[in-house]
């Protein structure tokens, strides 16, 4: 969203509210990958003070997300569902393997209305891949939604488990 006056990019209010929340949670740090669909979010992550760290393959996101929850902290990979694939054997054989917490937030491409086919596929996979690996998931198509993914938040880093939201495109159609 443009402001009028300024020309500057205004946040879309789910973007505040899942930083907002990311904040309230203390989830650091955020490790990234770009996605047309996180853009905004991205920029909104950055105009807060939390660790927000680019990596350039999902699987590196895992391998700096393991090693935050070595020193404590509460890391989450911030991703589109296509890269799910890249992340499978880091997520099994590193933080599975030891029982390490790990919060997935991913767009979810490829689902209804995407205008991408190279996307379908693995729209449709992704959440099967997640119930073959035994990982809890949630879709967020609402702001209606967040209360539920606090929950599962909270329960990633209190239970040290891998638990994956799929941020479904209409949560940026709502009503802004």
């Amino acid at each position: 969203m443009m402001d009028k006056r300024s020309g500057m990019q205004q946040p879309h209010p789910a973007d505040s509210a899942i930083v907002k929340l990311l904040l309230k949670e203390g989830i650091a740090p955020i490790l990234s990958l770009p996605c047309n669909m996180l853009a905004g979010l991205l920029r909104e992550i950055e105009q807060h003070p939390v660790q927000h760290i680019p990596v350039c393959r999902e699987e590196e996101g895992v391998g700096i997300a393991a090693g935050a929850a070595l020193a404590g902290k509460k890391p989450l990979l911030l991703m589109q569902n296509s890269g799910l694939g890249n992340t499978i054997n880091a997520l099994m054989s590193l933080t599975r393997l030891y029982k390490l917490p790990l919060f997935l937030l991913m767009s979810h491409r490829g689902s209804p209305g995407e205008k991408i086919s190279a996307q379908i596929p693995m729209g449709e996979a992704a959440p099967l891949l997640l119930e073959a690996l035994d990982i809890n998931y949630i879709y967020i198509r609402s702001s209606r939604d967040f209360p539920r993914l606090a929950s599962r938040m909270k329960e990633t880093y209190i239970k040290s488990q891998i638990n994956a939201a799929f941020l479904s495109r209409g949560l940026w159609d709502e009503t802004k």
